[in-house]
């Protein structure tokens, strides 16, 4: 195991086996979705409260957006940054790919193309306390 390798399976350990880009995709779903009392969700809830399902969803969509964008993305664009961008363009939150300052127009216009393909996408406090998407 080189230690690039180790570094990384110690950050997936301490992240809930979350990656940075996926990580941050989550704290923007958690900090821009509210709950009941029109509070942002990130304000009295963590990863730990997501259901399975939807946790399982979130990590899932990551993926296959990475897998498609892969050949996108610019050495300089940090994964949080894009994990952030990937959350707020799919769901219009006016912010996203398009209006960064990492790589050119025309890639941001590409990631904001296939960001859009997976559609909205919203988390909700379920019956149970647990948030679940929908």
């Amino acid at each position: 195991m080189t230690f690039i390798q180790f570094l990384k399976e110690e950050f997936l350990k301490e992240n809930n086996g979350l990656d940075e880009f996926t990580k941050a995709y989550i704290e923007a779903a958690l900090f821009s979705c509210f709950d009941d009392e029109e509070e942002p969700l990130d304000k009295n809830y963590d990863i730990s409260d997501i259901d399975p399902e939807t946790l399982e969803k979130m990590k899932s969509d990551c993926e296959k957006f990475n897998d498609e964008a892969f050949q996108l993305w610019v050495k300089d664009y940090p994964e949080s940054q894009a994990g952030h961008d990937f959350w707020f363009t799919r769901n219009h939150h006016g912010v996203g790919f398009w209006e960064d300052d990492f790589g050119d127009k025309e890639t941001n216009k590409k990631l904001t193309e296939i960001a859009d393909k997976f559609g909205e996408y919203d988390l909700e406090i379920n019956d149970d306390g647990k948030i679940g998407g929908m």
